[in-house]
């Protein structure tokens, strides 16, 4: 694993092939939270590649005006930029206001943004576990939410995918994030259902260790640990992430609503991932 694992450049996405066919979103417009870096970047990419117009959003709006130049730049694609905190319902709803707007509407929603910081639980502020908290659920929520609504209110059907993690085992040093994504699971879960009647489809992707520079929060005895919780024993790559997101977001998951499809390489069959360093307590061998 690379000292400093940054994942793809713009340049390196551009040198790659979506799993889909070219064309297979053109007319439709998808908006991307957290959409400067990483998981959320790459997925801009594939929507863009594959003809979609594409809606950025997310914090820093030096990063979302640079994904939007690589957009237009690489593909010739349609792009919006809006920064905006997703922890803020007043400017979520401003958000879709601008996406309507500037394109006539958004047909696909994905929720990417979120952060947290590898601690033992026993340790955490509540001004860190309440930061993670408002992001990761919250955020999503207030997304979820104003985006339904406008699909309501126009009589649209719509695809909602929320990129959340694999909880299912738990993850220490990570607690506040798991509590936070289980959350978006079962909320997601719930809507898929209370929401079918208005054609909108909920569903979540649960990345595994994937290597962007978020790896680069966490301690260098953890990153080496990491690419090991796998059988496939190796770090995944952003677009494995983007494919998946693509898939459930597009026309041939057009019968998939309320699920998490997890992309981990297997982890939750067979890994122990620790995001701070394991106890001696918890070592074996």
């Amino acid at each position: 694993m690379p000292a400093e694992p940054f994942g793809r450049s713009d340049a390196e996405l551009a040198a790659l092939t979506p799993a889909l066919a070219p064309g297979y979103f053109a007319g439709r417009v998808a908006m991307v939270s957290g959409a400067g870096s990483g998981i959320g970047r790459a997925t801009a990419h594939w929507f863009a590649r594959l003809g979609a117009k594409v809606v950025l959003c997310g914090r820093s709006a030096e990063k979302l005006a640079s994904a939007q130049d690589a957009l237009v730049r690489l593909y010739g694609a349609e792009v919006l930029v809006h920064p905006l905190s997703i922890r803020d319902p007043d400017a979520v709803a401003a958000l879709f206001e601008a996406a309507w707007s500037q394109f006539g509407g958004v047909d696909i929603l994905v929720n990417s943004a979120g952060g947290q910081f590898p601690q033992a639980a026993i340790d955490f502020s509540p001004k860190g576990w309440l930061a993670v908290i408002d992001t990761n659920l919250n955020g999503s929520w207030y997304m979820m939410q104003a985006a339904a609504r406008k699909w309501r209110d126009a009589g649209l059907p719509g695809a909602i995918v929320n990129v959340v993690t694999a909880v299912g085992r738990g993850m220490p040093g990570l607690a506040h994030t798991c509590a936070a994504r289980a959350g978006v699971i079962y909320a997601s879960k719930t809507v898929a259902v209370e929401w079918a009647p208005l054609g909108i489809r909920v569903n979540c992707v649960a990345p595994g260790v994937i290597e962007t520079a978020g790896m680069n929060v966490y301690p260098e005895e953890v990153r080496r640990e990491f690419a090991a919780t796998n059988p496939m024993k190796r770090f995944g790559q952003v677009e494995d992430v983007a494919d998946a997101i693509c898939f459930l977001a597009g026309a041939c998951a057009g019968f998939v609503t309320g699920e998490v499809l997890t992309v981990d390489g297997g982890n939750q069959m067979w890994g122990d991932q620790w995001a701070i360093p394991k106890p001696d307590y918890f070592k074996v061998g």
